[in-house]
């Protein structure tokens, strides 16, 4: 009995130390990757990176104090290291004054392993070092907004693992590498905002599969758009604004915002309007576009700018539900019957400011609720301000009627519900009578011009009150009487230009 006992017993142990023994190496090969630590050689690449920028008192980097031998670099600021093998894979700073140049030979360029460099906005200047191109791993490289200057050199090329470039709001020039085209890979590609010169980058061409995001806007190319994006299966943004471009391109199934604004396309908008069916911004701008805007399927789109163009006719009813439309600086001359009788309840920005419009406001303009732009300047609109306005403009921010011929005078309480209106502009028209009293409602008020009228009323001291109001115009109308009055509160705590010339004001009364 004994004997069976103390065989049961050893069993007991046995199974009680194998079980322990299971659990302990369960939790060490699991947790072992959490203990190894930053490599003493790209420890000291760090540092040797850190000592290459000035730090004294006055120009100090905090993020940088936790740099120091007697730590595990894997526990520094902005850096991030593999939980597996303790190679470093990630730099990181933003708004970092680092204020000097990459060296050739930094410290930097012998972390072989990184795969994510970021260098946003540390006051990096100079030309990018040709040793960059040795940072094989590299996924994401962010060098944007320093002041990086020269070509790009062709060794970035060997970064063939690449998903994320953006150089943007630097000063680089040159011609794009064709060694660009080994980023087979890449799918976000920014370089905006430089001086980058030349046609149109064909290196693009041999991206066409991977890019999904590609902005190339405000640099110096000139030539034509690639005339075939039928292979860019998976590019959703395109902006190539402020260039010298020109030309046609064939249709895009993906692509949801593109802007072509500042470039040199003209001839009809027809080819951008209807082959890209799933677009949801579209911004044409400041080109040589002509004719009328024609007939769509762009039941996505939301934001649409065809400003400062030679467009003319009617405004098709399909861009009542166009949330941002900007159709300023053309020569249309009327709307489509579709306006009248729609629901407009979806625009938020309506700037229709110098084209051809003549006669009074359309009826429609107090059925549009949510607007919070709304510019009809510099055109020939006529007859008076409906009072119904009111409606539109109760959530209204800015409202310019300046430039036309509206006459008559504004109803009291036009007004009445603007309590987010900040930017008031009637100025150079026929209106009469007085300043409408419910302006005292606009306590977000920044500016009031009501120049060349008719106006006949006393000075608006009662303005005084408002908080914001910075800016008032009265010039050239018929205000009369006193400016102030020696025993009121003048107010205006916020004013600092004010114009109330060509009137008929006298000093105070006595």
């Amino acid at each position: 009995m004994i004997s069976n006992q103390s065989s049961y017993f050893s069993s007991f142990v046995t199974l009680y130390y194998f079980f322990f023994f299971l659990v302990a190496l369960v939790l060490h090969t699991f947790a072992s990757p959490m203990l190894h630590y930053c490599r003493h050689d790209q420890r000291d690449a760090l540092l040797d990176f850190k000592h290459e920028f000035p730090v004294n008192e006055s120009n100090s980097v905090p993020s940088l104090n936790s740099w120091n031998k007697s730590s595990d670099c894997c526990d520094w600021e902005n850096v991030k290291c593999d939980a597996k093998s303790g190679n470093v894979i990630s730099l990181y700073f933003i708004n970092i004054s680092l204020n000097n140049s990459l060296k050739p030979n930094s410290g930097l360029f012998k972390l072989q392993h990184l795969r994510n460099l970021t260098l946003r906005d540390c006051h990096l200047y100079g030309v990018i070092p040709s040793s960059l191109g040795n940072l094989s791993h590299l996924t994401h490289l962010d060098l944007r907004e320093n002041d990086l200057v020269g070509e790009v050199p062709i060794s970035i090329g060997n970064l063939a693992q690449l998903e994320y470039l953006n150089l943007d709001n630097n000063q680089l020039s040159g011609y794009i590498p064709l060694s660009f085209s080994n980023f087979t890979k890449l799918s976000y590609f920014h370089i905006s905002n430089n001086q980058f010169t030349g046609e149109c980058p064909l290196v693009l061409l041999s991206l066409a599969t991977s890019l999904s995001v590609l902005d190339i806007s405000e640099n110096l190319f000139k030539s034509t758009l690639p005339s075939d994006m039928s292979g860019f299966h998976n590019l959703k943004y395109f902006h190539v604004f402020r260039n010298s471009l020109f030309g046609n391109t064939s249709s895009s199934s993906m692509l949801q915002i593109l802007n072509l604004g500042q470039n040199k396309f003209d001839g009809p908008i027809l080819n951008f309007i209807t082959k890209f069916p799933n677009l949801e911004h579209l911004d044409l701008h400041d080109n040589n576009f002509v004719g009328s805007i024609p007939k769509s399927n762009l039941v996505k789109l939301e934001y649409l700018d065809l400003s400062n163009n030679k467009l003319e006719g009617k405004i098709p009813g399909w861009l009542r539900s166009v949330q941002w439309l900007i159709l300023s600086y053309n020569s249309f001359s009327s709307f489509g019957k579709s306006w009248e009788v729609s629901d407009l309840t979806q625009i938020q920005m309506l700037e229709l400011g110098s084209n051809s419009f003549r006669g009074p406001l359309p009826d429609w303009i107090c059925k549009l609720r949510p607007v919070i732009f709304l510019d009809m300047s510099n055109n020939s609109f006529s007859g008076s301000i409906p009072q119904c306005l009111s409606n539109t403009i109760s959530g209204l921010q800015e409202l310019n009627l300046r430039n036309n011929n509206f006459s008559g005078v504004l109803h009291p309480d036009i007004f009445l519900n603007t309590t987010f209106l900040s930017s008031v502009d009637i100025s150079n028209n026929q209106l009469e009578g007085k300043l409408p009293k419910s302006l005292i409602n606009c306590t977000t008020l920044e500016l009031l011009n009501v120049k060349s009228n008719r106006i006949k009323d006393t000075f608006p001291s009662w303005l005084g009150s408002l908080p914001s109001l910075s800016v008032m115009i009265l010039r050239e109308n018929e205000f009369y009487g006193p400016l102030y009055h020696p025993h009121v509160s003048i107010g205006f705590q916020s004013l600092k230009i004010i114009d109330i010339s060509h009137n008929h004001f006298i000093r105070r009364i006595s």
